[in-house]
């Protein structure tokens, strides 16, 4: 009587921690070559695993982009929760900007932002992907900035709060572009020009 092969269970743990080691080998790669520049052979050897064994993770460099994309989301919704948790989500927010800056300007390995934006110029997939994304973060903020404005007695209109919110995170999307230009630039000096600016939009 023949047995049937037992087919091979995957262990999502060990999966997951294989997909975090292929997204930290190609944010490296991705720095030193560019996205287009950095092959997955490339990928592959900074990872130490097979080429072959990566593609059972990502099947294209499109796909590890768009797990960055991921990434940062992930990571906007945590501080979103957060912000959620606290009484003065404003205020909170004004604490916090030394925080942000910093991330900005120091990017880690799962917050791609030149990488993933220059790549959504070109390529629709992943500009969709950061299109919806974005779309729920703003809605989320939005909602915490309208009860904390609540709070205050200030207008709460719709129109209003995207236009205030566009612009914030407008100038943070510039902060990485801003530190090349400028990387010896006064960071205590920064987060308070930012919380100038934050004060303006959130609190008036």
């Amino acid at each position: 009587m023949s047995t049937a092969p037992v087919k091979r269970r995957t262990d999502p743990e060990r999966a997951q921690q294989r997909r975090n080691q292929v997204l930290e080998a190609a944010a490296l790669c991705f720095a030193r070559s560019g996205f287009h520049g950095a092959s997955m052979a490339e990928i592959s050897k900074q990872a130490g695993m097979s080429a072959g064994h990566i593609y059972n993770y990502f099947d294209s460099k499109d796909a590890i982009i768009l797990a960055f994309v991921e990434r940062e989301a992930e990571h906007v919704a945590g501080l979103l929760r957060d912000l959620d948790s606290r009484d003065d989500p404003l205020e909170a927010m004004l604490e916090d900007a030394p925080m942000h800056v910093a991330e900005s300007l120091d990017p880690q390995p799962w917050h791609m932002p030149l990488e993933m934006y220059s790549e959504a110029s070109r390529n629709p997939v992943i500009a969709a992907k950061l299109k919806e994304v974005d779309e729920r973060a703003h809605s989320q903020l939005r909602e915490l900035v309208r009860r904390g404005r609540e709070q205050r007695q200030l207008p709460v209109d719709d129109t209003l709060l995207d236009g205030r919110l566009n612009t914030l995170v407008t100038f943070f999307h510039g902060l990485p572009v801003r530190g090349i230009h400028r990387p010896d630039m006064n960071r205590e000096a920064l987060v308070e020009g930012f919380r100038c600016a934050m004060r303006a939009l959130l609190l008036s």
